[in-house]
């Protein structure tokens, strides 16, 4: 199972939720395991931190990966993959994780990327040009950094 069917999962939400249907899904799980719900079982009260802090994990996560988010951010996208070039890349076969260092500063991580694309992209004459080609608008993506302003 994928990181993002397991954070869906975790929420109890479809691959269609949009940020909407996240933000409700996420509080009422709160509302559930909030740790200060169980302020009289300190077991009960441990269950619940762990949980709570996997929710909000899954909760961020596929709040940075919902196609509003995206979208907000396309404009900064665009230019990032078309005009800055790949420092460095790096690829987690078992969960197939493509992450991407760009000349800009910029960051992304790319799912469900087969590992024939990374291979790919290592022997390509130009990997940013292969990148921006088979990878940057065909996978799941989202940032990892924020650009600090000059």
């Amino acid at each position: 199972m994928s990181k993002i069917e397991r954070n869906r999962k975790m929420l109890g939400v479809t691959e269609s939720a949009d940020l909407k249907e996240l933000k409700s899904a996420y509080r009422n799980l709160m509302k559930d395991f909030h740790p200060d719900k169980f302020n009289d079982d300190h077991d009960g009260k441990v269950a619940a931190e762990e949980k709570s802090k996997k929710i909000i994990e899954a909760y961020h996560f596929l709040v940075s990966i919902a196609p509003e988010t995206r979208e907000a951010n396309l404009n900064q996208y665009g230019v990032t993959i078309n005009e800055a070039g790949i420092l460095d890349f790096h690829y987690k076969d078992k969960i197939e994780l493509l992450t991407i260092e760009f000349s800009d500063g910029n960051n992304y991580e790319y799912y469900g990327v087969p590992k024939s694309a990374y291979k790919n992209l290592c022997n390509a004459p130009s990997v940013t040009r292969y990148a921006r080609r088979h990878i940057c608008n065909t996978y799941v993506y989202r940032s990892t950094s924020k650009l600090v302003a000059d």
